[in-house]
């Protein structure tokens, strides 16, 4: 039986939607932490379904942006993490990713929820 994803608190956007769903729900996710994370791209190379999604800085693309896994497609294979020069990537057990998604991430265009989302209902 399918977990639901409580990290999710709108619809994914059109671009991100449109992409092939996942055909079963993995064993484990990637969740970047993104207090750590550089934006450096290095993940999205290695991913095989796409499912790592730049998120631009404030003001200019490529100032302080960070990267995020949307969870509705990662496939738990593990390669993000472990190219990952700065370890920012954690593998979970996919109940406890979608748990811990939120407090890891600060920005995101995937429609999940954020750190400040987590603050906001506290």
């Amino acid at each position: 039986m399918p977990i639901e994803n409580t990290a999710r608190k709108e619809p994914r956007p059109g671009l991100i939607a449109a992409k092939p769903a996942r055909k079963k729900e993995p064993r484990i996710l990637a969740v970047i932490d993104q207090h750590g994370c550089t934006g450096c791209e290095a993940c999205i190379v290695f991913c095989p379904v796409d499912c790592i999604e730049i998120v631009p800085g404030a003001d200019f693309a490529q100032f302080q942006q960070v990267v995020e896994v949307d969870s509705e497609r990662c496939i738990g294979c593990a390669l993000c993490a472990k190219n990952c020069p700065w370890d920012t990537i954690p593998m979970l057990d996919y109940a406890e990713g979608i748990q811990a998604a939120p407090s890891l991430t600060l920005k995101s265009i995937c429609g999940q929820k954020t750190k400040s989302d987590i603050e906001a209902v506290a």
